[in-house]
């Protein structure tokens, strides 16, 4: 029985203040080996690299080794891409479409496969298959490496390394010939520069050579009284493309600091501060992607960080970064100390399975490298966050939108970090314009859409291969993210902005839409479900078909948007008529006999039935179509087609079992839920708690994080659910600062797995319901306002 509580609470205006979070960090007591060399396959990690931790500011990541002798600290900039801009729409195409969508509704699938790898690919040489740094389409790479060389060999005693997560710092210390030393290493996003302090417990203890370098295409030199590595990569085209410039100061207390040839020397310094600035000439602005000043910007930075004192650099970064970190706090363990370091833990679950002091730390990471990899004037956070040690990244680094970028995502809204989501909405409309160009030369339609696969360079064409490169849905899910900001923030001006891009997304679609002979609806098509294959009817391997349940999903979610957003602004156009008339004609996914979703729009058998990808699930999550309250026949379908999928080895990836940690969470299973992320933590994690494919990919971090808010807190069709999937091992807990749409903040805690305190706070006027259990209480909310919950205490 569920108990309807209308609310006149005594609501109480606060200032949104910060929650109070233990300190948290990755320790360890011996170093990632410096040394070690990085091997050249991007489908293959680097242990040492896997050991090393993780800083950034969106533009600069420094993957930081803390060794001993010889440091080693391997920098990015997320712009650093090679390749160039291209033109790879097939004007061909689109004259092929009706023949393919023919031959598919006879049910000639072979035929229609052969005629969809002919002619729906892209002009030119695509991805290069995922090996991309030879041609126009390039592959995010390293900048390459910052070493230390400190010249001795004696013992060490005493050794530690952390990444402090309350203000994104690395440190190091650890005793040497009786001298007790210790490093910090930060990324600055306001000074936009890498600062590392060396500093000794005697004077005179310091002294090192510093050089930069990387695998290719580098001239590293002594310049005035600052080490310059400059260099241009390979444009895919036989020629030079992207310019890229770091620049490396020392500030030193006691001793001498000198530069000559390639390297900086320091001898007998007290204390010395190394501050590096790094720039690319990329600019997000299509077609040439050309004219950022990079050698102005560098020196700029290094000159405004120098000039004020250390202290009042490192301030300011972490009042930068506490201002986004500070807003959650989570405490799922009972006994907050933390007396094991990370990489024995992560070893121990193996044994245990159950960490929760791990979930924790595992979540509050996860936001940690949204931070530093994702702020909202920079590129969105791509296959790597910001994090790449190699010439060639695993699937070039690039921006996959059949799932990876948009989990990338997952988290910044829940977790309080909705500005950060505008990385992602400002290169969505960045690419808006190339993406307008495929959907008329490709596929001879109005409006925009995009494929799996988008660089830095405006790539919005299909792949070189339909089975997995030609998923015209892409461009309705990443919409997605374009209104969950306004979902979340009610933020009317946003939506405004953002309208546009979305209605010219669905105008494709409304052109791109077929009938259906067979039952008159609308269909998507030819179309793949993200990278599975069936057995057709006619014996062929069948990638294509026509109305694959994802597309069919996502667009009818899409359309939903438009035409919300159209009410939101009060818009009205015969467009919108057309469009709402398309929404009620879509052919809907359907049920088979055995009771699940069927991931194609006829039963057809599946080739791996344990497929990574679990596209036909997008209404559950993170869509919402299929919910308990409007669609119960679909959720019950949902959990069988899950069940099936995990009981024919499902969820093998890290970021698959992430996305199947949100499924049961969103099902109400925290216990499910749980076991699917302590496999990620068992199996699917690096020591540094990257998220392993494998090779690493940080959408599993992101997705695991933004499950963990998941069985935490849920907010749809204006209801916000309490603690919907709480797993008994978080017998107590509490989590301060999770955002539920609508525009409302939650704080609570739960003790003996029930709910003891409860807060909503409005940051806009509005409505919603909240719901504990079977209780419901209802409010009218005003902007400003917390409203305790002790109703749903009872």
């Amino acid at each position: 029985m569920k108990y309807l509580i209308t609310c006149l609470l005594a609501a109480t205006t606060t200032a949104t203040g910060f929650a109070q979070q233990h300190p948290m960090k990755l320790w360890y007591t011996s170093p990632a080996s410096a040394t070690a060399k990085d091997g050249t396959s991007p489908w293959k990690d680097d242990p040492a690299w896997l050991q090393a931790l993780p800083l950034g500011n969106g533009n600069i990541g420094a993957m930081v080794f803390g060794d001993v002798n010889q440091e080693r600290v391997q920098l990015n900039e997320k712009t650093l891409w090679n390749g160039s801009n291209d033109d790879n729409d097939n004007p061909e195409a689109a004259k092929y479409l009706p023949e393919i969508r023919k031959l598919l509704f006879e049910g000639k699938f072979k035929e229609a496969t052969a005629l969809t790898n002919k002619t729906q690919i892209c002009k030119g040489a695509g991805s290069g298959h995922g090996n991309g740094s030879n041609v126009p389409f390039g592959t995010y790479q390293t900048l390459g490496d910052l070493r230390l060389d400190f010249g001795k060999s004696s013992a060490v005693s005493g050794y530690q390394r952390s990444l402090q997560l309350d203000d994104a710092t690395v440190r190091v210390s650890y005793e040497q010939d009786g001298v007790r030393y210790t490093r910090e290493y930060f990324v600055s996003a306001p000074a936009n520069v890498l600062a590392v302090k060396l500093s000794a417990d005697k004077k005179g203890a310091i002294s090192f050579s510093a050089t930069m370098d990387r695998p290719e295409r580098f001239t590293t030199k002594a310049s005035g009284h600052e080490l310059v590595m400059t260099g241009a990569l390979n444009n895919g085209k036989g020629g030079d493309g992207m310019k890229y410039m770091a620049r490396l100061q020392a500030r030193n207390k006691g001793g001498q600091v000198t530069y000559t040839g390639n390297q900086l020397t320091v001898k007998n310094a007290d204390e010395v501060i190394l501050y590096l600035a790094a720039s690319t000439d990329y600019l997000p602005n299509y077609p040439t992607y050309k004219g950022r000043d990079f050698s102005g910007l560098t020196a700029k930075a290094l000159q405004a960080a120098t000039a004020q004192p250390y202290a009042q650099l490192k301030q300011a970064h972490v009042k930068d970064y506490q201002r986004l970190f500070n807003r959650v706090a989570i405490q799922l363990s009972d006994d907050t100390t933390d007396d094991i370091p990370t990489d024995v833990r992560l070893q121990r679950i193996k044994e245990t399975g159950n960490d929760n002091h791990l979930t924790e730390l595992y979540f509050q990471y996860g936001r940690y490298l949204l931070i530093s990899s994702a702020r909202k004037n920079t590129l969105p956070a791509n296959l790597q966050g910001i994090w790449a040690n190699k010439v060639l990244a695993p699937w070039n680094g690039d921006y996959h939108t059949n799932i990876n970028v948009q989990m990338n995502y997952w988290p910044a809204e829940v977790a309080n970090l909705g500005e950060l989501h505008l990385s992602l909405t400002n290169f969505i409309q960045g690419i808006e314009k190339p993406a307008t160009r495929s959907a008329a030369v490709q596929f001879g339609g109005s409006g925009w859409c995009i494929n799996p696969i988008v660089n830095v360079w405006g790539f919005t064409s299909p792949g070189e291969e339909p089975s997995w490169g030609l998923t015209t849905g892409a461009s309705g899910w990443i919409c997605e993210h374009l209104w969950e900001h306004f979902a979340f923030t009610r933020d009317t001006a946003y939506l405004r902005k953002v309208y546009p891009t979305l209605r010219e997304a669905a105008r494709f679609y409304l052109g791109w839409l077929v009938k259906d002979p067979e039952t008159g609806k609308l269909v998507s098509g030819p179309a793949s479900s993200p990278e599975n294959a069936f057995e057709a009817p006619d014996g062929s391997n069948g990638t294509i078909s026509m109305g694959p349940s994802h597309d069919q999903e996502v667009i009818q979610e899409l359309f939903t948007n438009v035409l919300q957003a159209a009410t939101v602004l009060q818009q009205s156009e015969p467009f919108l008529d057309k469009l709402r008339e398309a929404k009620d004609n879509l052919l809907q996914p359907r049920i088979g006999e055995d009771g699940r979703v069927m991931e194609w729009a006829k039963p057809y058998p599946e080739k791996e039935p344990g497929h990574r990808h679990m596209s036909h699930l997008y209404a559950l999550y993170p869509g919402s179509a299929f919910n308990e309250a409007q669609t119960p026949q679909y959720v019950n379908a949902a959990r069988k087609s899950l069940e099936y999928r995990l009981q024919h080895g499902g969820a093998q990836t890290g970021w698959s079992a992430a996305w199947v940690t949100n499924m049961w969470a969103r099902l109400k299973n925290g216990p499910e839920a749980l076991k699917a992320f302590n496999i990620i933590l068992a199996h699917k994690s690096a020591s540094n708690l990257f998220n392993l494919h494998p090779p690493f990919q940080i959408d599993g971090n992101f997705g695991a994080t933004a499950g963990i808010a998941e069985m935490l807190l849920q907010s749809h069709e204006n209801m916000v659910t309490l603690l919907p999937a709480l797993p008994a091992e978080w017998k107590n807990g509490t989590v301060n600062g999770l955002c539920a749409r609508g525009g409302f903040v939650v704080n609570m805690s739960w003790k003996d797995g029930r709910l003891a305190t409860a807060t909503l706070h409005a940051t806009k006027n509005g409505g919603c319901q909240v719901r504990y259990r079977d209780q419901i209480v209802v409010l009218n909310t005003e902007a400003g306002k917390d409203y305790p919950l002790n109703a749903l205490l009872q």
